[in-house]
């Protein structure tokens, strides 16, 4: 596979729309991949938001806060994406 076919999808074999495939596998992991980086992001925004509390930086108390917001919104969009698939499942 070459480079350009990567980057493009070109060579990639349709998903195995089987449950328990290699590409369910991925999603699942992809997810947990996604759950953990919003929760970092949260944690770095917590930690900046004290920092800034600390030493009297607003600006960096505000940037805590704003990290902190984006990582709520992006766990919102995974609970939904969780949700979805829970109801998929369970109609299939």
């Amino acid at each position: 596979m070459t480079r350009a076919s990567l980057e493009t999808g070109a060579d990639e074999a349709p998903p195995d729309p089987s449950p328990g495939s290699k590409s369910d596998s991925r999603r699942y992991l992809v997810g947990i991949a996604d759950k953990a980086s919003n929760k970092a992001e949260d944690l770095k925004g917590q930690a900046k938001e004290a920092t800034g509390k600390a030493t009297g930086d607003p600006d960096l108390r505000d940037e805590g806060k704003a990290d902190q917001a984006s990582s709520a919104v992006k766990d919102a969009g995974e609970k939904v994406k969780d949700a979805a698939k829970n109801l998929k499942d369970k109609l299939s």
